[in-house]
């Protein structure tokens, strides 16, 4: 297995990890938030109002996170995520303890090295791309 090869497989465990991880541990749970038919008391950084600022979020990690797993629009698909990460660190959680932001650093730490690289061979993306 040469060089090139292994960073691809790194790209696929890098994609699949973060992504399929956000839509399990974090966008799923916001579903229920969004469609539960209970008032909506959410972060709303931009103004918007909490349900807009939800459905924003449940689009990143959910709709977003998917197409970051399977490696389609990969690097449009990230940007919602890495927008989101942000204000999840230093919007929701500025001024906590470390730990608290952690897990946001480190999204935003997968999903930037992600838009940096692309997606990687093993991806939606790149077999399209063969393909033309």
């Amino acid at each position: 297995m040469n060089q090139t090869q292994k960073n691809d497989y790194a790209l696929l465990l890098l994609r699949l990890v973060f992504g399929l991880s956000m839509v399990y541990g974090h966008g799923w749970k916001k579903i229920g938030r969004l469609f539960g038919g209970e008032e909506i008391n959410f972060a709303d950084p931009f103004g918007i109002g909490p349900a807009p600022s939800l459905a924003l979020v449940v689009f990143a990690e959910v709709l977003c996170a998917v197409l970051v797993a399977i490696g389609l629009f990969t690097r449009l698909a990230l940007i919602p995520l890495i927008i989101t990460m942000l204000v999840a660190a230093f919007g929701a959680h500025w001024g906590d303890p470390f730990s608290d932001m952690e897990m946001a650093l480190l999204y935003l730490t997968a999903y930037t090295a992600l838009i940096l690289t692309g997606p990687g061979w093993y991806s939606v993306d790149a077999q399209w791309k063969a393909r033309k």
